[in-house]
């Protein structure tokens, strides 16, 4: 148990870690520009996108994905019990949201989310839910809409998929910090002035 114990407080300090890299602040630097400063000020790939296109905004979106795919990867290979991967998920996340290389204040979270629902409920229902996404963002065109609809989704998810209270709540947990790290797309989409998806680049 001790070892158990061990293993599962270095993977929530190795996840939220790795979850603080700001890669879409760095690619961006490394191309020239300040991302904060470009469309949103998000440093997700979404507004990479907006400000160098689509190669680098799949870049980060890629890099972002594997920040959540990593740690629960091992947290499923090292840990036994589900409240203890329950945990380990939602470190990356709250490290992209609450980075501590940034003074906390971070990403939407989305992209590492889906790495960790990969992970967690496997390829077949994962693709399940993108497809739903997929539809939802094709119908409104709104990236922060398709977001939000798609975590509405994730405690009923968790629960089809587990039948576990651990997975349960962390799907709760993973609804209010998108929703809340949302709040400023939530109040433009009430005003009718959230911006419409765009694969490429604003000029």
């Amino acid at each position: 148990m001790p070892y158990l114990m061990l293993n599962t407080i270095l993977l929530i300090i190795f996840g939220y870690l790795l979850g603080s890299i700001p890669w879409g602040l760095l690619i961006s630097k490394i191309k020239g520009i300040d991302i904060r400063k470009v469309g949103s000020g998000n440093i997700g790939g979404t507004n990479v996108i907006r400000g160098l296109g689509l190669k680098w905004g799949l870049l980060v979106g890629v890099l972002d994905v594997l920040k959540g795919v990593i740690p629960i990867f091992l947290a499923t290979k090292f840990l036994s019990l589900d409240w203890q991967v329950a945990l380990v998920a939602i470190t990356p996340v709250l490290g992209h949201i609450f980075p501590v290389w940034l003074n906390f204040k971070g990403g939407k979270g989305v992209a590492t989310t889906v790495g960790v629902l990969f992970v967690l409920l496997g390829w077949q229902k994962f693709w399940i839910l993108l497809l739903i996404w997929l539809l939802i963002l094709a119908i409104f065109q709104i990236m922060s809409f398709a977001n939000l609809l798609l975590v509405s989704f994730l405690p009923l998810a968790f629960w089809l998929s587990r039948f576990s209270l651990a997975y349960f709540v962390l799907g709760l947990a993973l609804l209010a910090l998108t929703w809340w790290a949302h709040r400023e797309n939530i109040q433009r989409l009430k005003e009718g002035k959230e911006p419409k998806f765009k694969l490429r680049k604003t000029t």
